[in-house]
């Protein structure tokens, strides 16, 4: 079986995203073409913001949003550890300095108890990762940043599609930032990500920011970068759209099953915590585990595929060691230990959660 099965998922819908690419070849607008435009629509839709950016990924819209705040030199941006580089590696790129604040053990997300007391006169903005398709909690992280003038950037690429207290991940803070890398909930054929935001000032500087700074053609008005998302990569967002409430549906669905099935078959096995008032979208069905590499070698070897994210906190990593020392963040230590992701995706069969829930209790006997 595949990790993450696109395969099935382009049969399903292969009729309506050749037609969405076909009238991109015919039209012949690769850049900035309608598509564009009628994404960010539908996509302001879903999610209630008042507008959305397209950008050319989910990194990118992290990278975009640190610059429409003007982040100078030495400006702090409070951030989890237990996450993709691209979160801390933006901070850097901008000028800023990751502060990196622990997770909470069962939901590996930022701690939102644990920010306050890190804030400084440094500090610009918190930028809490969505992990695994579950989103912080943003109402305390947004409490938080209300009391201290600072803004939030929501790193959603892994939960666009979920909910927090009946909102949509996405429209949850200053900023919310996803991807639609081809394994995220919602992906294109490529890179790709959006921007997402209430305020019309800062809409407008992102707008500026992904075209070089322009504010009209050749008039640049302010700094930027090549950060346009590209029609195609629209159009095939487009083409999967009339599907993804379902395939959200079905995730959710699917996270339920694979819990009650793992806790019967594994009694012992810890589980990602969801909270009550939020769901998860699984980007990745995440377990906690002990032994992982045995663990791994074994379900690879009767073909069920397996993976980490992540290995190691970043503060672990070579390019950001210097902004944390080894021992901080002792729960991101012990996730990055511990975490293993399995098969999942809107398309894995009941058959298939069947056969990697066995042959996960195998492999523990």
């Amino acid at each position: 079986m595949d990790f993450i099965d696109l395969k099935s998922q382009y049969a399903a819908l292969r009729d309506n995203i050749n037609a969405r690419i076909q009238a991109v070849l015919d039209h012949g607008q690769y850049i900035l073409g309608p598509e564009v435009k009628e994404m960010e629509v539908a996509l302001t839709a879903y999610t209630g913001a008042r507008h959305c950016i397209s950008v050319a990924s989910g990194t990118e819209a992290l990278l975009i949003c640190l610059m429409a705040l003007d982040l100078q030199p030495g400006d702090e941006v409070i951030t989890s550890p237990f996450t993709f580089a691209a979160t801390a590696e933006m901070i850097v790129l901008a000028g800023g300095v990751p502060v990196f604040v622990d997770i909470e053990p069962d939901t590996a997300n930022i701690d939102a108890t644990l920010i306050e007391a890190v804030i400084t006169a440094r500090t610009k903005a918190i930028m809490p990762v969505s992990l695994y398709g579950q989103v912080a909690d943003m109402d305390a992280i947004n409490a938080v940043a209300n009391r201290h003038g600072l803004a939030v950037i929501e790193d959603a690429a892994q939960s666009f599609g979920a909910t927090y207290k009946g909102r949509k991940s996405c429209n949850l803070s200053t900023f919310g930032c996803t991807s639609f890398f081809p394994s995220k909930p919602l992906g294109c054929y490529g890179d790709g990500g959006a921007i997402f935001t209430n305020d019309d000032g800062l809409a407008q500087a992102c707008r500026e920011i992904r075209t070089h700074g322009q504010s009209q053609r050749y008039l640049h008005t302010r700094l930027g970068v090549g950060g346009r998302m590209d029609t195609l990569q629209c159009a095939v967002v487009l083409g999967k759209l009339d599907r993804f409430e379902w395939e959200v549906r079905r995730r959710l669905e699917l996270g339920e099953a694979y819990g009650r099935k793992l806790q019967a078959a594994v009694p012992n096995l810890q589980l990602l915590a969801v909270r009550d008032d939020r769901d998860c979208v699984w980007a990745q069905y995440t377990v906690f585990v002990d032994d992982r590499e045995a663990l791994q070698a074994k379900l690879k070897a009767v073909g069920i595929p397996t993976a980490v994210h992540y290995p190691r906190p970043l503060h672990h990593q070579p390019a950001y060691a210097k902004y944390g020392r080894p021992e901080d963040c002792p729960q991101s230590i012990a996730a990055a230990r511990r975490v293993l992701s399995l098969p999942m995706s809107a398309d894995l069969s009941d058959e298939q959660m069947d056969r990697v829930v066995s042959g996960l209790a195998s492999a523990r006997d």
